[in-house]
């Protein structure tokens, strides 16, 4: 018979079978509340973290919210752990910076004013960010199975590393941060300007992962337990090594390996015929413009999104297993996708203006949205009709942020 007695040793077996945290103590503040029957749920609060009791609502979950099987670890994203530091402004803030809407960029010395401005002269808000972290937490929050996903990453050792942590563990991410000393977590100007977004970022920490963190045997071991690899092309400056070591990975063990353009100077890393990366990528995100810019680097010779993606995905591939998909996002224009030497043309539902919080985001929940049913083995087109949702999710919300349950249906 199922009691509380045993209800509470299950808590404890699992809580330390699965974290290694030590001891650990629930708060006396607050008793246990039981529902014993056909659905069990207890509520607690713990002395040190939040994300045991989320954990425990949820452990003997192997479903997607939709009802279809998850593995465990099934998507593993690496890419840049970054705090958002986001203002809502107008052309004049991008002029007097040498910012460009829809654009992003890496911060250089005269960005440090600017910080200083928006923290001094508005109201800004901060969020977790990082556009594969954001893209790997709401492919969570749509799968809703507990450590569906994983992500690795770099952070300081301060409160906004933090944060990130717990955000992301919140929604039920399994966190792998690479910690190093003396230096501050990075972060990232998200600068709105109506429905364009300009991005400025300073690395800080993220910028100082190793492969040697994948080298771990505990977390190389969450490596070989993925089946679908998320790299963002703004982790690729960052530690190039890592990128080989998991796409010769995915590509030796027949796995999928995801990739997204995500800025226009980063275009270069991907055109670059030494580095070879478009060979071992079997889904190809990006937006019009950075579409454009690879296009021109490639020699493709057109203007027309449509061509530039069916040209892209015949590129040559080393897994030839299954055929690369390439989707170019246009913003309030039709999703362009190529896949089969076809490509189709999605439109994008129109959203009211007055609903619309903040467009920094909708492209990682985009990308979020797709992998939660790639992951799944579901259509192409059940892919980007879920990322259309979480695009229209996010984008009523500041930063990357949600509700607590999705209704994706």
């Amino acid at each position: 018979m199922l009691t509380v007695k045993n209800l509470l040793r299950i808590v404890r077996r699992d809580f330390y079978n699965s974290y290694d945290r030590g001891p650990f103590q629930f708060c006396l503040q607050r008793n246990f509340e039981a529902k014993l029957g056909k659905s069990i749920r207890i509520t607690q609060t713990l002395c040190s973290t939040r994300r045991f009791y989320f954990q425990f609502e949820k452990y003997t979950s192997t479903m997607s919210r939709q009802g279809h099987p998850v593995q465990e670890g099934v998507l593993m994203g690496i890419g840049n752990s970054l705090l958002d530091i986001t203002v809502v402004t107008d052309e004049k803030f991008l002029k007097r910076f040498g910012l460009k809407p829809n654009d992003a960029i890496i911060a250089s010395d005269k960005h440090k004013e600017m910080y200083h401005v928006m923290l001094d002269e508005f109201k800004p808000s901060f969020l977790p960010g990082g556009a594969t972290q954001n893209s790997i937490r709401v492919a969570q929050w749509i799968l809703g199975r507990p450590n569906a996903t994983t992500f690795f990453g770099c952070v300081g050792n301060d409160k906004f590393a933090q944060i990130l942590r717990t955000t992301a563990e919140n929604v039920g991410v399994n966190v792998r941060y690479q910690v190093v000393e003396g230096f501050n977590t990075g972060r990232c100007g998200a600068v709105i300007t109506g429905e364009d977004r300009s991005l400025v970022t300073e690395l800080g920490a993220a910028g100082k992962f190793t492969v040697s963190f994948l080298d771990i045997p505990e977390n190389w071991e969450l490596v070989k337990h993925a089946r679908f690899y998320y790299i963002g092309g703004f982790f690729l400056p960052v530690s190039m090594a890592s990128v080989k070591k998991l796409v010769e990975h995915a590509a030796e063990s027949n796995k999928t390996v995801i990739m997204n353009l995500h800025a226009t100077f980063l275009c270069q890393y991907f055109a670059d015929k030494d580095l070879d990366l478009m060979r071992y990528v079997d889904v190809l995100f990006g937006n019009g413009d950075e579409a454009k810019t690879f296009s021109d680097l490639m020699g493709f010779n057109t203007s027309d999104v449509k061509e530039m993606a069916a040209k892209t995905v015949c590129l040559p591939k080393y897994n030839n297993q299954r055929e690369r998909i390439v989707v170019f996002t246009q913003g309030r224009d039709p999703t362009i996708v190529a896949c089969g030497g076809k490509v189709t043309e999605y439109p994008v539902k129109a959203i009211p203006r007055e609903e619309i919080k903040d467009t920094n985001g909708c492209g990682d929940a985009f990308v979020g949205g797709f992998l939660s049913q790639l992951a799944q083995g579901k259509s192409l087109d059940e892919c980007i009709r879920c990322g259309s949702y979480a695009s229209r999710v996010v984008i009523k919300y500041f930063g990357c942020n949600y509700p607590a349950e999705p209704d994706f249906q």
